[in-house]
């Protein structure tokens, strides 16, 4: 018997409801984060961090094209929505060389289609007070204009949304480790 929706109802909109609770991940313990990039679109469409945590984050291509997966604020965004510019008439792929300004911060990780990337991200602690707030997208030539772009909200405990310019946890520096890339089921 093949699931069906109510009669009457014509989406899944009525299945919207608020996440469960974050419970913040820790250098010896990180929580996951699974992502999903399609053409053109990231599943799920936005994305809960709370400062400091670390993340093992979990970048799955489901597309076609090479996608990306920049984390950051509109800063990060700029920069490498200019970097990829150029490569616009090149075959997608990743931009070997990016100058961005001193003090932009963020994660960038490149998924050739059918593979999953893994990394390991201590989200920057100061990441709520960003102005502009932060941003996960693809700069691949035109995907980002397509709204390959999903939001970013920062938590607290409890998975309370944070007020802005407020960080939850003490100062420590964001860091990133890639952990594994392989080929996706």
């Amino acid at each position: 018997m093949r699931w069906r929706l109510p009669r009457g109802v014509e989406s899944a909109a009525f299945l919207d409801f608020d996440p469960p609770p974050l419970s913040p991940g820790s250098s010896a313990r990180p929580r996951e984060v699974n992502v999903i990039a399609k053409d053109y679109l990231f599943i799920p469409a936005d994305l809960a961090f709370a400062p400091g945590e670390t993340v093992l984050v979990h970048v799955i291509n489901g597309g076609l094209e090479p996608h990306e997966a920049v984390i950051g604020n509109s800063a990060v965004q700029a920069a490498w929505e200019a970097a990829e510019a150029p490569t616009a008439t090149h075959p997608p792929g990743p931009t070997a060389v990016i100058q961005v300004p001193a003090g932009v911060a963020g994660l960038r990780l490149f998924v050739a289609s059918g593979q999953r990337v893994d990394v390991l991200w201590t989200v920057p602690p100061n990441a709520a007070s960003t102005p502009g707030g932060w941003l996960l997208g693809c700069h691949i030539p035109g995907h980002f204009a397509r709204g390959m772009v999903a939001a970013i909200r920062f938590v607290g405990p409890g998975g309370q949304p944070l007020p802005p310019g407020l960080s939850a946890s003490p100062a420590a520096p964001s860091t990133s480790r890639a952990i594994r890339a392989v080929a996706a089921p």
